[in-house]
């Protein structure tokens, strides 16, 4: 599905000569205008519904729309708008950043005329857990997470960029349209407990980019994946519902989701994209381990619900096909990669 808004930024006038940017060129510029579109390609109206579909689930998927309200918007909350040279170094000749708190504002520029390449970031401001670094060159301008230790929080907005060839000329009215797209998305697991005590129940995801280079629309993945930690939600229900949001997983070609028919379609795969790890302590105080192998990618704007149980040794269960489990009871925290329980 494919919510779309338009959203005209506010005026903004760069007082900014031709000669300040490249002595070669002369004083002479032009106002143009930026049309930015927000275009948020998701699956979250049909993963609620079909996945979260029963009299039992009411009150997990309220508790996920309300969760996710700030993520999966059209809304902008703040812009970041850079406009780099196409040669030499691709510095950055003009930077400006706003906040907007609202679906429709208009942009008109004056910049000198000549070619550049247009980056811009939206809800980056808000975030928390990722920043916009190294963008005083275009190549190297990336959305990076900000973590200190291997587990790291989810994110707090939807993030979206673009990029746009522009050649400003003189004397020309000219119109640029610059369409902006999600670049993370979410992952949840809802639990029916069955009488089971989760009091001390934690959940993890892993598997997912740590940056995302703007430019090129490029995710990038390190050597170890962040863990990343979920909201326990309040659902008023005995069914429990962990929640994170982070950049997608790795798949066959990643890219930014723009398609607007079956963009989240994949036949499942022998290889694991991500995982749930899920630790329960048992009444003898030892710890169960359960890892959810997921065998579908997770893709920018998407969401995804697993649905499972607890049984009785603590373990959690689910019958998708595309989720793969494994169980280590009392487990030791060590000795592999794991999570700051």
């Amino acid at each position: 599905m494919r919510l779309k808004t338009t959203i005209f930024l506010l005026p903004l006038f760069l007082t900014v000569g031709c000669s300040t940017i490249d002595d070669d060129l002369s004083d002479c510029g032009n106002d143009f205008q930026l049309d930015y579109e927000m275009r948020l390609v998701t699956n979250v109206t049909t993963e609620l519904t079909t996945k979260l579909n029963t009299t039992t689930d009411v009150n997990v998927a309220n508790a996920l729309r309300t969760h996710l309200r700030d993520i999966f918007t059209d809304f902008a909350h703040d812009v970041d708008l850079s406009f780099y040279d196409t040669e030499n170094s691709k510095e950055r000749l003009s930077h400006d950043q706003h906040v907007m708190n609202a679906s429709e504002q208009s942009y008109t520029i004056y910049l000198p005329m000549r070619e550049y390449m247009h980056l811009a970031v939206a809800n980056i401001g808000e975030n928390q857990v990722v920043d916009l670094r190294d963008d005083e060159h275009c190549p190297t301008a990336r959305l990076t997470t900000t973590a200190v230790k291997d587990t790291i929080g989810s994110h707090a907005t939807g993030l979206f960029t673009a990029r746009q060839p522009m050649e400003v000329l003189e004397g020309v009215d000219q119109t640029f349209h610059v369409r902006l797209y999600m670049a993370n998305c979410a992952a949840a697991l809802v639990i029916d407990p069955r009488g089971h005590d989760t009091k001390e129940m934690k959940a993890f995801t892993t598997g997912f980019a740590s940056q995302f280079n703007i430019n090129d629309s490029v995710y990038v993945f390190a050597e170890k994946s962040p863990i990343v930690r979920t909201a326990k939600l309040t659902t008023d229900g005995d069914e429990l519902c962990f929640c994170s949001v982070n950049f997608p997983s790795s798949e066959d070609e990643m890219r930014t989701v723009i398609e607007t028919e079956e963009p989240f379609s994949k036949d499942v795969s022998g290889a694991t994209f991500w995982q749930f790890r899920v630790y329960v302590e048992q009444p003898d105080a030892t710890i169960t381990e359960t890892i959810l192998n997921v065998k579908e990618p997770l893709r920018a704007g998407q969401m995804k619900i697993i649905k499972g149980w607890i049984n009785e040794n603590g373990s959690i269960q689910t019958s998708l096909q595309e989720v793969v489990t494994s169980v280590t009871l009392d487990w030791k925290d060590g000795g592999h990669y794991n999570p700051e329980i």
